[in-house]
C-alpha cells in the first residue's frame, strides 16, 4: 500500500508525475523490482496565504485615527495552481468578540465608531474561516495592532473661560470666540441641548445671541471635534454674565495678578491684597471667592481681598512639571453676593526652584577591576541622588589628581569611572577614592550650589602572570654572510606577553661563542667577517616578560646556516680560479596586460574564422584561374604556327578535330593544344576521354573534349 506522506502538498503545476522504484523478494527467491508512475493534475482546491494560515497569523498594524469602517485587511486564498479567486466563497468569524467587521467579500473593516484614541497600543485577532462553493475550506487568523495616533489631538488652551457683556446686545452678535488646536476642528454646543439664548458658529467657533439679550447668566459646553475623526474631541466651559446697565460690576486694582514665588514660601503668606471698589466708590458689600481647575486653585485661598498661599507649593515633583511649574485661577469679586455684577481678576503664579536638599552617596559603592585592564576601561558607575527638581541632576570630580596612587578618572556627568594608569595587585590591592558631588539646575540663583564627599572603593582582581609566547618556537634560517663590518638582519621574533600591553626583553643565553649574532631589541642582527668556510649556528635567545618578582620566560631557538660571499675552488697546476657567488639581482618588470571581455573573444574568434574562410576560398580560385591560363598561354605559343584544327596523335598524320572548350590565345582567334603524348581511353575512365602532359610543369592529366573538363594525375 502506498501513501502519502503527512504533510506534503502536491502541485501539479511544479511535478505532475512521480516515478517510484518499489522492490519485492520473497525467501529464497530473487528481488523483483517494478516502476509505479504517479500522475498529479491540478484540482480547485483551496488554499489560504501562508501568512494567513499560520498558527500566529497575519499582522496588520493601524493608526488609533483610522476613519470608521476603512478596509484593514484582505483575505486573499488561492486555489492550488490557480488564479486567486473571490467569487463564490464564503468568510466566516469564529470568534466574535472583536469590534472588527468582517464582510462577505474578505475585508476585514474598522469598527463603525473608530478606535478609542485614548488608550494606548490595542490588539485584536479574527480567526476567519473561508470556504468555497465546493465546501473546500481553509482557515487563518489576522492581528490587528491599534498603534497611538501620530496626529495633534483636539484640544482647547483653557478649559474655562467667563464672558461678561452688558444688556441690550442685538441678536447675531459676537459674545466670544472659542479657539481649539487640532486637524479639522468643527464645534458644538452639548449644553444645552436646545440653547435659547446662543449659537457657535460650527467651522469659525464664535458664540452669537439669538436674540436680544437681558440680565441673565448661562452656562454653555462646548465641544470641539476633528470633523472627519469625531472620536478626537474636546469639551470647555464657557459661563456667559450679562450684566444690566443701571449698576455696574466692582473695580479692582490690579485688574490682573502675576507673580513669582520660590517654593519655599510658608503657608498663610499673602501674596496680593486686592483693592476693589463698587459703582458707589464703597468697598463694604464687596464679597471675594476663588475659582479655577482644583490643582491650581487647592493651594491658594482668599481671606477678604487677600489672596494667600494654602499649601506647600513643592516644586520638585513630576505633578508641577505637568503644570509647567505654574498655577492658574480666578478671583471673582461681586457686588452683594449677586453674580450679575461681578469681576474677575486673573491670577497666574510661578514657582522657582529652591536647592534645599544635598546630593546623597550611593550605597556600597565598591566596585572590582582585573589588573590587567586596559587605559580606559569602565570601572564602574558611581550613582548619586539628588531629591530636587530635576532629579538626580549632578556634576561628578574626584578629590586629589590623577597619578600612580590614584589611577582612575571619574565623566563628570555620569559619573562613569575609568582606568587612565598602570594597575600591580602587588603593590596595592585596593584604591579609596573620595568622589565629590555637586548637585546643577536646583536653584534660580545658579550660585546657590550643595556638594556632598562620598567614598568610592576599587579593588584589584590578581591575574597570574603567563610566559611569553613566540611564533615559531623553532627557526631555520639560511643567509649568504655580507662584507665584513656591516651590519646583517637575520630575523625578528615575534612573541607576545600577558598582557598584550607588556614589554618584553630579549636576552641570548647560548650559541654565540664567538660573538657573531647580536640582538637589537627583538631583532636578530649578524656581524660578518673574513671567514670563507660555511657555517651552522645554534642560538638560543630567552624573552622575558612581566615584572618584579613574577617575571616568566620564555626560550626560542634559532638555527642559522651561514654561506660565504665566495667558495674557494681546489688549485691545479695551471692556475687558481675563485668562483664568487653574487648576490641575487631582483629585476621587477612590469607588464600591462589587457584581459578582454568573453563576449569580446567571442566574437573576434567567429570573425576571424570567417576572414580565413574567405581568404581561402579566394586564393583557390585565383589558384584554379592562374593554371588555366598558363595552360592556354603554353599552348598557344608552342602552336600558334600549327594549321587551326590540326591534333597530333602519337606521330602519326595529324587529324583534324574541332572541340569545344579550346582555350582562345590573343589576337581573339583560337588555337588547337598541342599535346605530347595522347593515347586511348578505356572504358573505366568514365568521361575523360584524353590525357595530356602540362608543358610548363611536366605533370599528366586527364581531359574530356566534351566539357573542357581535367584532372591532374
Amino acid at each position: 500500500q502506498v501513501t502519502l506522506r503527512a504533510g506534503v502538498e502536491l502541485n501539479a503545476r511544479q511535478v505532475n508525475q512521480y516515478v517510484l522504484i518499489l522492490r519485492a523478494a520473497c525467501p529464497g527467491e530473487d528481488v523483483v523490482e517494478e516502476l509505479l508512475f504517479v500522475r498529479v493534475t491540478a484540482g480547485q482546491v483551496l488554499r489560504c496565504d501562508t501568512p494567513f494560515a499560520s498558527a500566529e497569523g497575519d499582522v496588520v498594524q493601524v493608526l488609533a485615527d483610522v476613519a470608521p469602517r476603512t478596509p484593514l485587511y484582505t483575505v486573499m486564498p488561492q486555489p492550488l495552481g490557480g488564479v486567486p479567486i473571490t467569487s463564490f466563497l464564503q468568510f466566516r468569524l469564529r470568534n466574535h468578540n472583536t469590534p472588527l467587521t468582517l464582510t462577505q467579500r474578505g475585508l476585514v473593516l474598522a469598527p463603525d465608531n473608530g478606535f478609542d484614541p485614548s488608550k494606548d497600543t490595542q490588539t485584536f485577532r479574527l480567526e476567519i474561516e473561508v470556504m468555497d462553493r465546493h465546501r473546500h475550506n481553509c482557515s487563518g487568523a489576522v492581528r490587528v495592532e491599534v498603534l497611538p495616533s501620530r496626529r495633534p489631538r483636539v484640544t482647547f488652551a483653557e478649559p474655562h473661560r467667563a464672558v461678561t457683556v452688558t444688556e441690550g446686545i442685538g441678536p447675531w452678535e459676537v459674545v466670544t470666540q472659542l479657539h481649539a488646536s487640532g486637524d479639522n476642528v468643527r464645534y458644538a454646543i452639548l449644553a444645552p441641548v436646545a440653547p435659547a439664548l446662543f449659537t457657535v458658529d460650527e467651522v469659525t467657533g464664535e458664540i452669537r445671541s439669538t436674540r436680544q439679550l437681558g440680565v441673565t447668566r448661562a452656562h454653555l459646553l462646548v465641544r470641539a471635534y476633528n470633523a472627519l475623526r469625531p472620536h478626537d474631541h474636546a469639551t470647555t466651559t464657557v459661563n456667559v454674565t450679562v450684566q444690566g446697565t443701571e449698576q455696574q460690576a466692582p473695580r479692582c486694582v490690579p485688574a490682573i495678578f502675576v507673580s513669582q514665588v520660590p517654593e519655599t514660601v510658608s503657608p498663610g503668606s499673602t501674596l496680593v491684597t486686592l483693592k476693589c471698589t463698587d459703582s458707589t466708590g464703597t468697598d463694604g458689600c464687596l464679597h471675594y471667592a476663588l475659582e479655577g481647575p482644583p490643582s491650581s486653585s487647592s493651594h491658594f485661598c482668599m481671606e477678604g481681598p487677600q489672596l494667600k498661599v494654602n499649601t506647600t507649593l513643592d516644586y520638585d515633583s513630576e505633578a508641577m512639571a505637568a503644570l509647567g511649574f505654574q498655577y492658574t485661577a480666578t478671583i471673582v469679586v461681586t457686588v452683594g453676593g449677586q453674580p450679575l455684577h461681578s469681576t474677575r481678576v486673573p491670577v497666574l503664579v510661578t514657582v522657582t526652584p529652591v536647592n534645599e536638599f544635598r546630593p546623597g552617596c550611593p550605597n556600597g559603592a565598591t566596585f572590582t577591576v582585573p589588573e590587567t585592564a586596559a587605559f580606559g576601561s569602565v570601572v564602574g558607575r558611581v550613582a548619586g541622588t539628588d531629591r530636587d527638581y530635576p532629579p538626580d541632576s549632578l556634576e561628578y570630580s574626584l578629590e586629589g589628581e590623577s597619578g600612580p596612587a590614584q589611577p582612575f578618572s571619574i565623566d563628570r556627568h555620569t559619573g562613569e569611572m575609568r582606568v587612565v594608569g598602570p594597575l600591580d595587585s602587588q603593590r596595592q590591592k585596593s584604591y579609596r577614592l573620595v568622589v565629590r558631588l555637586t548637585d546643577t539646575h536646583n536653584d534660580l540663583d545658579l550660585r546657590k550650589r550643595q556638594s556632598r564627599l562620598c567614598e568610592v572603593s576599587v579593588r584589584l582582581q590578581a591575574v597570574p602572570d603567563q610566559p611569553p609566547v613566540c611564533i615559531p618556537e623553532v627557526q631555520e634560517l639560511r643567509i649568504t654572510a655580507g662584507s665584513p663590518g656591516s651590519r646583517q638582519p637575520v630575523t625578528r621574533l615575534e612573541c607576545r606577553g600577558s598582557p598584550d600591553s607588556a614589554v618584553l626583553t630579549h636576552t641570548m643565553v647560548g650559541g654565540n661563542e664567538d660573538g657573531r649574532f647580536r640582538l637589537e631589541g627583538n631583532t636578530l642582527v649578524y656581524l660578518p667577517n673574513d671567514r670563507a668556510e660555511p657555517r651552522t649556528f645554534v642560538l638560543l635567545v630567552e624573552v622575558w616578560g612581566g615584572s618584579g618578582g613574577r617575571r616568566r620566560s620564555s626560550t626560542v631557538a634559532l638555527v642559522v646556516h651561514v654561506t660565504p660571499r665566495s667558495t674557494p675552488v681546489p688549485p691545479s697546476p695551471t692556475a687558481r680560479h675563485t668562483t664568487l657567488q653574487k648576490e641575487p639581482l631582483v629585476v621587477t618588470q612590469t607588464e600591462a596586460v589587457w584581459h578582454p571581455p568573453a563576449w569580446f573573444v567571442a566574437v573576434l574568434t567567429i570573425s576571424g574564422a570567417l576572414l580565413l574562410a574567405t581568404l581561402g576560398c579566394m586564393a583557390r580560385s585565383l589558384l584554379c584561374s592562374e593554371q588555366s591560363w598558363g595552360l592556354t598561354a603554353a599552348f598557344c605559343s608552342s602552336h600558334s604556327n600549327r594549321a587551326p584544327g590540326k591534333l597530333f596523335l602519337g606521330k602519326s598524320s595529324p587529324v583534324s578535330v574541332w572541340q569545344r572548350g579550346w582555350a582562345p590565345c590573343r589576337g581573339g582567334r583560337r588555337s588547337p593544344v598541342a599535346l605530347s603524348s595522347l593515347s586511348c581511353l578505356s572504358s573505366t575512365q568514365g568521361q575523360f576521354d584524353g590525357r595530356a602532359q602540362d608543358p610548363r610543369t611536366g605533370r599528366d592529366y586527364l581531359f574530356s573534349s566534351v566539357t573542357g573538363a581535367r584532372r591532374w594525375i
